[in-house]
């Protein structure tokens, strides 16, 4: 597939993003192929660990490819992407339980699907021009692809934060948040990449990586952990409308132009998947709100503001200030025989 090259190297099963001009979209054939060398290499014994990089120097994959899902979408075709997030998030769940160390090398922008990839890795590295985030609240979905796991386990509130105002990380924040665990200069990664191919010897990450500038992310920790402790999007809204720091006020502006169903849905799926201690049952809550996305929330309305027209105007169907909960309810409720089984063919 011109997509993606897949292909065993020395010691190692290896994955590139082929596709810099697209910024390593993910698209649905390239979810199933990742998943089909993960079946394969799971049981091959030559195969000692998996490294995961992209071509290109902007993007390691800036997000799903949501075109069809648009497209389809607006016909009234709302099977295509339940599907097709069903297929998704199986190999998601596959990445975050494989047997065997997996090493992704995140370099530029990594959105939404890209976080699905190199997220779930247990070796995830990070250089200078590393950008990560999970910007679906812009767009009228929520954090998916486990995503909202990740979220969940961040430090204090800073999950909560980066869910609802879509902020991008670099290399120390996304350490900071539990997106990344090792700082290496992108400049180190061709020599370390084919060290980790001729030996499957995965202790060289960690002698490779480096001490990361300070984050952020931690400097504001706590004022995150004061603002968006509340129990639903309205708490965090007031809390925030009462203070006029710069951050507060640079916040809520970032905030208002983010769909109010998501990030109230949001709000709801972090605390949730708190309680878990494994990807799949985040996994589950997150199709709840994606199974019923294209029919039900602002997601065909935000695709079209962002990327189709690029008006950057989206029409919420909800003001922040007049958000029903029982919108939220009804979205994440549960939902019986189309429940994610990580099934192949459901």
């Amino acid at each position: 597939m011109s997509d993606i090259n897949i292909r065993k190297q020395g010691k190692t099963g290896r994955i590139t993003f082929t596709r810099p001009k697209a910024l390593n979209a993910l698209s649905y054939k390239m979810c199933l192929a990742i998943e089909e060398a993960l079946d394969t290499w799971a049981e091959d014994s030559d195969v000692e660990m998996i490294v995961i990089d992209a071509e290109g120097d902007r993007a390691f994959c800036a997000g799903g490819d949501i075109g069809e899902l648009y497209e389809t979408g607006t016909k009234g075709d709302f099977a295509y992407g339940q599907k097709f997030w069903a297929d998704e998030y199986r190999m998601n769940a596959k990445l975050f339980e494989f047997p065997k160390p997996v090493a992704a090398f995140m370099h530029g922008f990594t959105m939404g699907g890209g976080v699905g990839v190199g997220g779930h890795a247990s070796h995830r590295v990070v250089g200078d021009s590393s950008q990560i985030s999970m910007p679906e609240c812009g767009i009228g979905l929520v954090p998916d692809v486990g995503g909202s796991y990740i979220l969940a386990n961040a430090p204090g509130q800073t999950g909560v934060y980066l869910g609802l105002t879509a902020g991008r990380m670099d290399a120390a924040d996304a350490i900071h948040a539990g997106f990344a665990d090792y700082y290496i200069p992108e400049a180190n990664w061709p020599a370390l990449i084919a060290q980790l191919e001729e030996t499957g010897d995965y202790a060289m990450i960690d002698a490779a990586a480096q001490v990361p500038s300070e984050s952020s992310l931690a400097k504001n920790q706590t004022q995150i952990d004061t603002h968006f402790s509340g129990a639903a999007l309205g708490d965090i809204l007031t809390s925030l409308k009462h203070d006029d720091s710069e951050f507060a006020v640079k916040t809520l502006k970032t905030m208002s132009r983010n769909s109010p169903l998501s990030m109230a849905c949001t709000v709801v799926l972090i605390q949730r998947n708190r309680a878990f201690d494994n990807i799949r049952p985040a996994l589950q809550q997150e199709y709840r709100f994606t199974y019923r996305a294209a029919e039900h929330t602002d997601f065909i309305e935000g695709i079209r503001a962002a990327i189709i027209d690029k008006d950057r105007t989206p029409k919420w169907r909800h003001s922040l200030e007049e958000l029903p909960s029982v919108a939220v309810t009804q979205m994440l409720m549960p939902l019986g025989d189309a429940q994610l089984t990580f099934e192949k063919g459901e």
